[in-house]
């Protein structure tokens, strides 16, 4: 499956279906694919994605599009990443607020527990999700100036 005709695909799906978060899969699909085509990739690696494509079985009827397709779309950002180094946008500000709270939570249960042990805990929730944030846009600032981004 080319690109055009996967961009075509998930248009013609977008019209066909009036649930939002359908249309909000199809549209994020389209996303990527053209900013894939805008990207300078050789002819080996637009034949490698679109094989991909063609692997992702998106031409067939499931009783549960969403389910699928956020499945599919899921496995092609990981293709993506694994492959060609390329992230989508804010992809690493999301893991790292993540993982902030997640660090955050403990250095609030810890280190921050003399204080009120629930204000200990919100604040290190709080500060983690901060810290992890600012370097998630730090990543992502790198990312987009090395041209991995999407």
């Amino acid at each position: 499956m080319t690109l055009k005709n996967a961009i075509n695909l998930f248009e013609s799906y977008v019209n066909e279906t009036s649930k939002t978060s359908e249309i909000k899969i199809y549209r994020e699909f389209i996303e990527i694919i053209k900013s894939l085509e805008m990207k300078d990739l050789s002819k080996n690696d637009i034949q490698s994605i679109e094989n991909e494509l063609e692997n992702l079985n998106l031409k067939s009827n499931f009783a549960n599009r969403k389910k699928h397709f956020s499945k599919a779309i899921s496995n092609f950002k990981t293709y993506l990443k694994d492959t060609f180094s390329l992230t989508t946008k804010g992809h690493y500000t999301t893991f790292y607020g993540g993982l902030g709270l997640v660090f955050g939570l403990l250095f609030g249960v810890a280190i921050l527990s003399s204080l009120e042990r629930s204000l200990g805990i919100s604040l290190g929730l709080i500060g983690g999700m901060v810290i992890g944030s600012i370097m998630g846009r730090s990543k992502d600032a790198q990312a987009r100036a090395a041209g991995k981004m999407l």
